[in-house]
């Protein structure tokens, strides 16, 4: 089958939608499929260009929302590579410029058009509406009404998550939704592909030798909450300072939140631990897992949340704020911690302190058990496959 897949983000962005297309691209051409990426330029590319199944159209970035960039609605290059390509069915990850894109060339060559629904864009209102009330309710208005239209003029429609399904349902999206989390490929964090000097390298450049190390891994934006973590971690740490000299804040990523969370760590008792790599390379990634020893979170913006799963591939333990979105991936106790406020954050970061080795060894385990049970990229295959070929059936 011949595929076409249309993003406004992909690799070298570290995000998760650009994490989930380059996934869904490498698990359909390891099953014998031709797979083209329509997608924005990376950093500083001016003219359009089109290397290993990746076109790439340069667009204007949005600084106001961490450099996103809006590509121009038409490319007629394009156009005609994706004609060429003759793709089978065309799938869009995203709403911006270039799936409007790709919405125009499947009606144009008159094939089948899935449609996966990604992003709360409920939690990143105020970055247009700098969180004015009475704005940010009518915009939130406005997105219900604009995700049921999106989600509706598809042949087929796909989401990450229940949570997400939910959310559309409850804008009155009528189109049958297929909830397909997306597959995880385990093999990007296998321990075995760990250069250990590189490892050592970034261990020694950050200081981290023989410290427990608190790791806040994505990107570095309000809506994933992490001041809360900074205020409840801060405050837990003024309550132990026998720990200071024994633990880091790991802070990988990058994002328009990033200056404001470093200024908290700064007038914090974390100024001494607190450690921000800015972004990484997505080579690199694994390696920020496997330094980790908690992986911490309190985003409750997620479809899917990829880094726990990635976190859990890395046989790293996860607590994070509880949302029903990642029941699905953590288990309280058993694949990973729940926390609800200050005060539980407080007694499961004391629980997980004082697990036996063989205790944690247990959770660790359980969590890459279900991992692999739920996230693999053969099941992600399979779901994704059907949801082609009844796509295609449509057009026949």
């Amino acid at each position: 089958m011949r595929i076409a897949l249309f993003t406004d983000t992909y690799p070298p962005y570290l995000n998760g939608v650009a994490t989930a297309t380059y996934t869904l691209k490498k698990v359909l051409e390891q099953n014998g499929h031709q797979v083209l990426v329509v997608t924005i330029s990376k950093p500083n590319q001016k003219h359009l260009s089109y290397e290993d199944g990746v076109i790439r159209i340069p667009g204007v970035v949005l600084k106001r929302i961490y450099n996103y960039q809006l590509a121009r609605l038409y490319s007629q290059k394009a156009f005609m590579l994706v004609k060429d390509f003759q793709p089978e069915v065309i799938h869009i990850q995203t709403e911006m410029s270039i799936c409007i894109f790709g919405r125009f060339i499947a009606k144009r060559l008159n094939v089948p058009l899935i449609y996966t629904y990604h992003t709360l864009y409920e939690d990143y209102t105020y970055y247009i509406t700098g969180g004015f009330k009475p704005v940010d309710t009518v915009a939130k208005k406005i997105i219900a009404f604009m995700s049921k239209i999106v989600s509706d003029t598809n042949t087929e429609l796909t989401t990450t998550s229940n949570k997400a399904k939910d959310i559309l349902v409850k804008y009155g999206v009528k189109k049958y939704i297929n909830v397909i989390p997306i597959g995880i490929d385990f093999s990007m964090f296998d321990y075995d592909k760990i250069q250990q000097d590189k490892l050592n390298e970034i261990i020694d450049k950050y200081d981290l030798k023989d410290k427990f190390v608190f790791l806040i891994l994505g990107r570095i934006a309000k809506e994933k909450s992490n001041l809360e973590i900074f205020d409840y971690l801060s405050e837990y740490l003024s309550n132990h300072k026998e720990l200071i000299d024994k633990v880091k804040l790991l802070v990988v990523g990058d994002g328009p939140d990033r200056e404001n969370l470093e200024r908290a760590a700064s007038n914090s008792i974390l100024k001494d631990i607190a450690i921000f790599t800015k972004a990484v390379e997505h080579e690199l990634v694994p390696y920020f897992y496997y330094i980790g020893d908690l992986f911490l979170s309190a985003s409750t913006s997620e479809t899917q949340g990829l880094t726990f799963n990635e976190a859990m591939a890395c046989k790293l333990l996860v607590l994070a704020k509880y949302d029903k979105n990642l029941t699905l991936c953590i288990e309280d106790g058993k694949t990973g911690f729940f926390f609800y406020d200050k005060k539980t954050f407080f007694e499961k970061l004391d629980l997980i302190r004082n697990l036996k080795p063989e205790q944690k060894q247990e959770v660790i385990s359980q969590a890459y058990k279900n991992n692999v049970e739920k996230y693999s990229l053969d099941l992600f295959y399979k779901r994704m496959i059907n949801v082609y070929k009844r796509a295609l059936q449509r057009y026949w």
